[in-house]
């Protein structure tokens, strides 16, 4: 079985990496983090640097999982970065965070997470981030 869960550095992404890594501990599977962006920013907070790919390196490590961390910093948006890679994994099951929107934001942006919820071959579990945040 094969776990793909969307990381960036954040409550949200925290709150899915969390989880992601119970339901892989739990299922005895592999676990692949997508960290995603599109590059289109000088400084990219989305994007894990080397300390932090590191550091998340050692905290999956120390989970006991068999683990992934995918990084792509150019090209498609997240929704389909993680679609492709959970296509290519042959997921059954892909890990998202949820971020509080306005209807107005919805519209001008889109929702990558309501993309990966339609689009996904797989189900989908998405969480908000904790109240601890």
């Amino acid at each position: 079985m094969t776990i793909v869960v969307g990381y960036i550095p954040s409550p949200e992404g925290e709150a899915a990496l969390e989880r992601a890594i119970v339901e892989a501990s739990r299922n005895d599977a592999k676990l692949v983090v997508v960290n995603s962006s599109k590059g289109d920013q000088l400084v990219d907070d989305r994007l894990i640097d080397a300390k932090q790919f590191h550091e998340l390196e050692a905290r999956l490590s120390a989970a006991g999982i068999n683990f992934w961390i995918e990084r792509r910093s150019q090209g498609a948006d997240a929704a389909d970065q993680i679609l492709q890679v959970a296509q290519a994994q042959r997921a059954e099951l892909i890990v998202i965070g949820l971020r509080k929107r306005s209807p107005m934001g919805k519209f001008l942006m889109g929702s990558n997470a309501q993309r990966i919820l339609l689009q996904a071959e797989c189900p989908v579990l998405s969480l908000k981030a904790s109240a601890d945040w």
